[in-house]
């Protein structure tokens, strides 16, 4: 578990002013599976007592400071992930992310990086998504 001085110090980190609110949505994001990715659905349901729209606003701040990072699984709804300490989400940072047909969990796979790709000259990537889909562990496992 994290202190709230820990999770101040996160957010502030990513020149990020750490309000109750703030501090609150960043303790269930850490107390979450790591390596899976969560919904914006998924935090209004832990998070009940939180207004749809401050969370959402939350959300998009903590996205736009590079705390967290969004996946498009091709689900139809974004995910989001806490970005590892250090990590700008861009060049390197690219990483796997694995999407289960059967159970529709998300995983971040951040050890397995995304290789730069050399584009045509005048081409500039903004963003790259790797989305491999099949069976989680759990879900391939059940089904032995």
């Amino acid at each position: 578990m994290f202190t709230e001085k820990e999770i101040e110090e996160r957010l502030e980190e990513r020149a990020i002013r750490p309000t109750a609110i703030r501090i609150l949505v960043l303790r269930e994001m850490l107390s979450m599976d790591q390596h899976q990715a969560f919904s914006l659905l998924d935090l209004e349901n832990r998070l009940d007592t939180v207004d749809k729209s401050t969370l959402f606003r939350t959300i998009t701040l903590f996205h736009d400071h590079l705390l967290i990072h969004s996946i498009d699984d091709g689900s139809g709804s974004v995910k989001y992930s806490l970005c590892r300490r250090g990590c700008n989400c861009k060049g390197k940072a690219f990483h796997v992310h694995f999407s289960c047909t059967k159970c529709n969990r998300t995983f971040c796979f951040e050890k397995i990086t995304i290789p730069e790709i050399e584009l045509p000259i005048g081409f500039i990537y903004e963003n790259a998504n790797f989305v491999f889909k099949g069976l989680c562990r759990d879900c391939s496992s059940s089904k032995k």
